[in-house]
């Protein structure tokens, strides 16, 4: 069973910077999406950066400009950059890998793989 291990989270300051990283336990097949969530305390899970497959990202307002997505297929990992962070985006973060589909003639069934969560707060 993949596992999605995360790190990179911590106290900052509002202005500052954090980069989360999701390394997977081994390489994953049949990828066609990645993405970041985050849930704050009574709040809902929310989509704060994908990709999918072929590069092209996507990111809501209140984030686009601040936060960027990138991969490493070598190290089996996904970043988020996250830059001029604010108090608001204090959350768990978690990143999402989703699979399924025909790679290189052997067809993969749909998996979400989730990450166990990392805490970012932002606060002064």
């Amino acid at each position: 069973q993949v596992q999605l291990v995360e790190s990179g989270g911590g106290l900052v300051r509002p202005g500052g910077s954090l980069r989360l990283s999701c390394v997977a336990s081994e390489h994953i097949f049949a990828v066609y999406g990645i993405g970041w969530y985050r849930q704050a305390p009574g709040k809902q899970r929310e989509l704060v950066a994908a990709s999918s497959d072929g590069g092209v990202t996507n990111y809501p307002d209140s984030v686009k400009g601040r936060f960027a997505i990138s991969t490493d297929n070598a190290k089996n990992a996904v970043y988020l950059q996250m830059n001029s962070l604010k108090p608001e985006d204090t959350a768990v973060y978690y990143c999402n890998i989703q699979t399924g589909g025909y790679y290189q003639g052997r067809f993969y069934p749909n998996v979400d793989y989730w990450g166990q969560g990392t805490q970012v707060t932002v606060s002064s």
